[in-house]
């Protein structure tokens, strides 16, 4: 079962096999139902593509806090020190 047939049409991308489940790998056979996600990624099941699905959130979750995190962390590099009062002036030599 192919999903890509003819490798020139698609800009020289081999061809790509419905063999097997991503998540599990349990095979497909030619009546297999198949729960496909973000387009390209073949599961055996709607569970398998469910756990991937939270698998990639957390994932995504845990970048976004690790952004802000460094976001943060510039941040805090780039103000002034919380020693010096508001008003008072700073000499640079």
């Amino acid at each position: 079962m192919f999903f890509y047939n003819d490798c020139e049409e698609h800009g020289g991308q081999e061809a790509f096999v419905l063999n097997s489940c991503y998540l599990c790998a349990r095979p497909f056979f030619d009546d297999s139902e198949i729960f496909m996600y973000r387009g390209d990624t073949p599961f055996c099941s709607d569970d398998c593509r469910q756990e991937q699905i939270e698998f990639d959130e957390a994932k995504e979750k845990k970048k976004q806090k690790k952004l802000v995190s460094m976001r943060k962390s510039d941040s805090d590099q780039a103000s002034p020190s919380s020693d010096v009062r508001p008003g008072s002036s700073i000499q640079v030599a």
